[in-house]
């Protein structure tokens, strides 16, 4: 998408010109999430992999968008995406 825009080749005398679109491809699973197990109390781990590296995502639960906190922990490196839930409990589920 940095790519994209007015181009112009001149010779001094002429100039011809074009516009380059730059269509983004959808980010799409390399890898889904699997099933896990986890004792109460214990930390869950959820991961994912992604085609596109940093691409923004959004975890939820249910409807529940969540948030970063003593609970949750969201990490992204590159195109792997990792959720941490943290002291588990059986309501989580």
């Amino acid at each position: 998408e940095a790519d994209a825009g007015e181009y112009m080749c001149d010779t001094g005398d002429r100039q011809t010109t074009a516009a380059l679109l730059v269509k983004a491809l959808p980010v799409l699973f390399k890898h889904w999430l699997k099933n896990e197990e986890v004792e109460e109390g214990r930390t869950a781990m959820l991961h994912c992999e992604l085609t596109k590296p940093n691409a923004p995502v959004e975890w939820r639960k249910g409807d529940t968008v969540l948030q970063p906190s003593d609970k949750y922990e969201i990490r992204q490196e590159g195109t792997r995406v990792e959720l941490f839930i943290y002291d588990a409990e059986a309501q989580d589920a």
